[in-house]
């Protein structure tokens, strides 16, 4: 499922190769909204996810490539309740978020994925490109297991007013329980 991949990419760091990419991308569609269908293929995603998606991509292509590197850093780097690291949600730096690194880590071997060792595996991005090579129903599920700190990290996003915390909460809504609760 690519929008999963998409919204991997616009979570990650915003370096000036990804924002080059994104761009054209963009501009081959049509437009943001034109982008987020075109990746939707299995058609999961609402209208309404859709817009929020293509929303912040206007946003992301209007910002200075310093300024929205900048704001990035700041949100994600500087600012602990906004880590994309979601088992610090949990654990902060208590010692059991160790084995829970284990575990997910392991989670992913036994699906073939190698993830990037430079890179803890509960980074958010990361999730989304494990996520996007999973069907529907599996995907939900996985995203279950995190529904509460997807909750928290775009509660904390939405009281700083970042546009980030659209691309949180669409995820939020992609799990088994939100879909339940909705």
């Amino acid at each position: 499922m690519q929008t999963y991949k998409l919204l991997a990419m616009l979570l990650d760091y915003p370096g000036s190769e990804i924002v080059g990419d994104l761009r054209a991308a963009v501009s081959e569609q049509g437009g943001a909204r034109g982008l987020v269908r075109s990746v939707d293929t299995d058609q999961v995603f609402t209208e309404a996810e859709h817009g929020s998606i293509a929303g912040f991509i206007d946003w992301m292509l209007a910002q200075d490539q310093t300024e929205l590197e900048g704001r990035f850093v700041k949100t994600f780097d500087l600012t602990p309740e906004h880590s994309l690291h979601l088992t610090h949600h949990v654990f902060g730096d208590d010692k059991n978020r160790g084995p829970a690194l284990i575990d997910l880590s392991e989670f992913y071997k036994s699906y073939g994925l190698q993830h990037d060792e430079h890179e803890i595996p509960d980074y958010l991005p990361m999730m989304m490109e494990f996520v996007s090579q999973l069907g529907e129903t599996e995907a939900r599920v996985f995203l279950t297991d995190a529904v509460k700190v997807f909750n928290v990290l775009a509660t904390n996003l939405e009281k700083a007013e970042s546009p980030y915390a659209a691309l949180v909460r669409v995820i939020e809504n992609h799990s088994s329980l939100a879909r339940a609760a909705a």
